[in-house]
């Protein structure tokens, strides 16, 4: 056995995967792109196993690894007996069932929301079978997240771990365990859920089938993994709690480690670390960088001096982003994008950086909830840590120094991370994040652009309400 390990990234445009040593050096990458909609209300999950199966197939030209681990997007996948998927699978914007999970009455949901450290009822495997057909419910033998479908299919075996478990609102988080007396109040059979490892487990081994099909030994070690942006948060945060993590993808995802399970600021979600033991709070912030990349689908690519050189404000534009509702920490599924203040002056670049500056509004508005004092720095990876202009920008936006990763792709080392841990290769997460990701940049905020700023998020805030509520009193 050598020592390197398997890493997967799914995310909504592509699943990676890379062979990797606990230096960081990687051997074998290997990029599949996806066809799922931006939406990320559904997906085709069958199609999903496909691409994870030739993405491990790309990096299986080496020695045997250590051990292999997936972070996913968020998601429900019904499957029947054979771990088929049963009926459409849910993405991380899915609200299927919700209806009748509001039904169940506001006291059982109050108790159903705390237990499971949310906010508010945004989907997940609970509503999901709630909302499932009677003749679809007979077939289902379980579910799953999109990760843990992904795990049962090379390894035969059902597992979840602590974190994407939270984010089927059935688990106790605090106990890290499933809610089984509220399972039993309305009437759902607990063993449809897998149970719980923490994701730094081992959970199973590869299959014979499926390492004929992909290259990699039978019998290799597969550890529980997580949801992408948890995962990302993870290796960004490693033990440290007096920064606030963003892993800026489609969506931005917000994290901040917390002193304990209680101490979970308004609005944030609560999740279980990577780290046994410990807790983290945020939440995802619906569409931030998946509307820039709409946005820049229409209007084509603008050079970034371009866009630097559009003042504070896009000249009078503003864009709404949540096309797909808003999440952490207003939690309004009835949010819709916008473009307001349009003129015909306002051209490709006016209308790019209004979408820049709607993302960092959205991110600002989630990182003064996890700390109102405005003094813990930023950690930025993602996509749009690699620009400077945006890291900047963002900078300005949250009047916060940044702490910009020079390694973007922080799901899939985080990925690596989790393998490097449940292997036994390494043991300390800070070490692995120094390792793997090196020494942050840090940026800091123009104190006369940030100031400008402050008042325009103010506005744009006042903006978005003003428009969410119009559009809840129209007929």
């Amino acid at each position: 056995m050598s020592a390197h390990v398997i890493a997967v990234d799914v995310g909504t445009s592509a699943v990676r995967a890379v062979a990797m040593d606990a230096r960081g050096q990687v051997f074998a990458h290997q990029h599949i792109a996806r066809t799922s909609g931006l939406g990320g209300d559904a997906f085709d999950a069958a199609a999903l196993d496909r691409d994870v199966r030739a993405a491990l197939a790309g990096v299986s030209g080496r020695p045997a690894p250590a051990a292999l681990a997936i972070a996913a997007h968020i998601g429900t996948v019904a499957v029947d007996s054979d771990l088929r998927p049963v009926g459409r699978s849910g993405g991380w914007a899915d609200t299927q069932g919700v209806p009748r999970l509001a039904a169940l009455g506001d006291a059982t949901v109050r108790r159903l929301l705390h237990a499971a450290g949310r906010p508010a009822l945004t989907g997940g495997a609970l509503a999901y079978l709630m909302g499932m057909e009677p003749e679809l419910a007979s077939k289902v033998h379980a579910v799953l997240s999109p990760k843990d479908f992904l795990v049962a299919r090379l390894t035969g075996r059902l597992a979840a771990d602590t974190i994407s478990a939270a984010y089927t609102l059935a688990s106790d988080v605090r106990r890290r365990a499933w809610n089984i007396d509220l399972l039993g109040e309305i009437d759902l059979d607990p063993e449809l859920l897998p149970p719980q490892s923490e994701p730094t487990s081992v959970v199973g081994t590869l299959t014979g089938e499926i390492g004929a099909v992909t290259g990699l030994p039978p019998g290799l070690p597969v550890i529980a993994g997580g949801p992408d942006g948890s995962v990302g948060i993870g290796l960004l945060l490693g033990g440290a709690d007096d920064v606030i993590a963003d892993v800026a993808g489609t969506t931005d995802v917000i994290g901040r480690l917390l002193p304990g399970p209680d101490d979970v600021p308004d609005s944030a979600v609560l999740n279980p670390a990577v780290l046994p033991g410990r807790f983290v709070a945020g939440g995802a912030t619906g569409l931030t960088g998946g509307a820039v990349a709409q946005w820049r689908s229409l209007v084509g690519t603008v050079a970034d001096e371009h866009l630097a050189a559009v003042p504070p404000g896009a000249n009078g534009l503003t864009i709404l982003p949540s096309m797909t509702g808003a999440r952490f920490p207003t939690w309004r599924s009835g949010t819709r994008g916008a473009v307001l203040g349009q003129h015909p002056d306002h051209d490709a670049a006016c209308l790019l950086r209004a979408a820049q500056e709607a993302a960092a509004f959205t991110v600002r508005e989630g990182t003064d909830h996890l700390d109102p004092s405005g003094s813990l720095p930023v950690a930025l990876a993602g996509g749009s840590s690699r620009s400077a202009h945006v890291a900047q920008l963002r900078a300005d936006i949250l009047g916060r120094p940044l702490l910009v990763s020079p390694e973007p792709d922080v799901t899939l080392l985080g990925a690596a991370a989790l393998a490097l841990l449940g292997s036994g290769l390494c043991t300390d997460l800070d070490a692995i994040r120094s390792r793997l990701v090196g020494t942050p940049r840090r940026v800091e905020p123009d104190a006369a652009r940030a100031e400008r700023y402050a008042r325009l998020h103010s506005r744009w805030r006042a903006l978005r309400d003003a428009t969410d509520a119009a559009r809840a009193a129209a007929p």
